[in-house]
């Protein structure tokens, strides 16, 4: 089995048995994905006790938990796991089985094919970014209410992809000659965000994933990041709180 919801922000009580009892039925070998906005690695420097606490929930559950990123990752301690090979692709292993797919990557999922692809631009900061040391402007944009965020505290450059994730994401893709089963996103395709709101800009990364949109081949999209449960098409599904199960 496997099941795919959207954004989660550090609150994992969707998962609970009362909210998913169908996770009593499932086993290691069933995976639920989140489509980016996990926010279980969020902290500044380490794991808090709250942090630490979820992500042994998550890991003991029944099921496994999948993750790609989305704009709201601690990327610094995110990029600091160790790199390792799961089900033909690169993940960063957060625990045994709480599991955050990297972008570009290619896995083998129950006789699948699943390109995963995180990352987003985060459309909460127009006051602008700080840095830590500008600490009484933050207190100033603070009292005033401002939508602003914080360099490597609150908001990451890697919330983008870099050169090199994009190159590796159409070079696997080229591999197996732009045919999937599944693609999982944070954002949307430009021509499919321009569906949903004019509230989100456009930029590199929804133009890096229209082009994918255009060259391959697949069953169905799922993305998180525009805080809604709406089927676009009858490929692009968007994703906030709902649990869905993967529709083949």
């Amino acid at each position: 089995m496997i099941y795919i919801t959207g954004d989660c922000h550090s609150d994992f009580t969707r998962f609970s048995t009362d909210n998913f009892p169908v996770q009593k039925q499932m086993t290691k070998k069933d995976y639920v994905i989140i489509c980016g906005d996990f926010g279980g690695v969020w902290d500044y420097i380490i794991e808090s006790k709250s942090e630490k606490y979820w992500l042994d929930w998550l890991n003991n559950k029944n099921f496994t938990t999948l993750f790609v990123d989305g704009n709201h990752e601690n990327f610094t301690r995110l990029y600091n796991y160790p790199v390792e090979k799961w089900h033909g692709g690169k993940v960063h292993k957060i625990r045994d089985s709480v599991i955050h797919l990297m972008r570009g990557e290619m896995f083998e999922i129950d006789g699948e094919k699943f390109f995963t692809f995180g990352g987003a631009s985060s459309h909460d900061i127009k006051d602008g970014i700080l840095n830590l040391d500008e600490q009484e402007k933050i207190y100033k944009y603070r009292k005033r209410g401002a939508e602003f965020r914080i360099r490597d505290f609150s908001w990451w450059d890697l919330e983008l992809p870099t050169k090199e994730e994009m190159r590796n994401g159409i070079l696997n893709l080229e591999k197996v000659n732009y045919k999937v089963d599944y693609i999982i996103s944070h954002c949307a395709p430009t021509n499919v965000q321009r569906l949903i709101s004019n509230d989100y800009n456009e930029d590199f990364l929804t133009d890096y994933l229209q082009q994918i949109y255009e060259k391959t081949k697949f069953k169905k999209w799922y993305f998180g990041h525009y805080h809604e449960n709406r089927q676009i098409n009858e490929q692009f599904c968007m994703l906030y709180d709902d649990i869905i199960a993967l529709r083949k």
